[in-house]
Formats: C-alpha cells, structure tokens, sequence
C-alpha cells in the first residue's frame, strides 16, 4: 500500500483525537499527516514525507494553534441596549422610593424605582442601576 494512504488514515485518527480532546495539537498533527500524504501522491519518497509531516506539524502548531486558540476563547459578551444598562450609574431626576421616580441614565429619562423597597433617592444623588423591568429601572 502506498504510503501516503497510510498518512491519511493517521490525518483521519489524528482528527477523531482531536474531536474527542478539543486541545487543537492533534488537529495540527493532522494537518501534518495531510501534507504528507500530498507529498506521497505526488511521488517524494518516505524520508520527504516525514520531513513535510514534521515541517507541516511544527508550523502549524507553532503558529496557526495560537491564534486558533485565542479565537476558542470568546471574551465576555458585548451588551448593548437594555442589557448594557445594568451597573451603569445614573441620577436622580425626581424623587425614587419604592412606587415611582425618575432618573437620568446616559442621557436618557427613565423611569425608575428603589431595588430594595424601602430606600428613598433624592433628586440630584447618584445611583447605580441594579436592573431593567420593562422600562423601569430598578436602582439602588
């Protein structure tokens, strides 16, 4: 059997370990292994074959499995809209108790009531926005 079909039963291994570890080494060794069957059916001889297998494998664990890496790790989610409001600050327009209020958040008049029920803001404090319910801010 020629022996660039061997590399590709090894490329075909090397992915199902991949598949089953998600560390991106044997996916790169696989990609070795493919470059070396590539080489087989093109005629090079087993010791060119092994030479592109490790050339192959070392490039692309030395340089593609970072980069692949840092797309694996997403950063924490970007919110936008309602969900960015949460934790940003906000001033009190009118009066906030546990009933009724507004205030300022980013330039926009919300209305808004205490987290807790039972603090009372007054007009020109400063105050955190804990969360959203529908379009009332709850604020503490």
């Amino acid at each position: 059997m020629n022996p660039g079909v061997w590399w590709l039963i090894a490329a075909g291994l090397l992915i199902v370990a991949e598949i089953l570890t998600t560390s991106l080494v044997f996916a790169m060794l696989a990609g070795g292994a493919a470059g070396a069957a590539v080489v087989g059916a093109l005629g090079g001889g087993v010791i060119l074959q092994a030479l592109t297998f490790a050339a192959v494998s070392g490039v692309l664990v030395a340089f593609v499995r970072p980069i692949a890496m840092r797309h694996m790790q997403t950063p924490a989610a970007i919110r936008t809209g309602v969900a960015a409001l949460p934790g940003s600050n906000a001033i009190v327009l009118e009066t906030v108790d546990s009933r009724d209020g507004r205030v300022k958040i980013g330039g926009e008049v919300w209305s808004a009531r205490s987290y807790d029920g039972d603090s009372t803001f007054q007009a020109g404090e400063s105050v955190q926005v804990i969360s959203i319910e529908g379009v009332t801010a709850l604020v503490g």
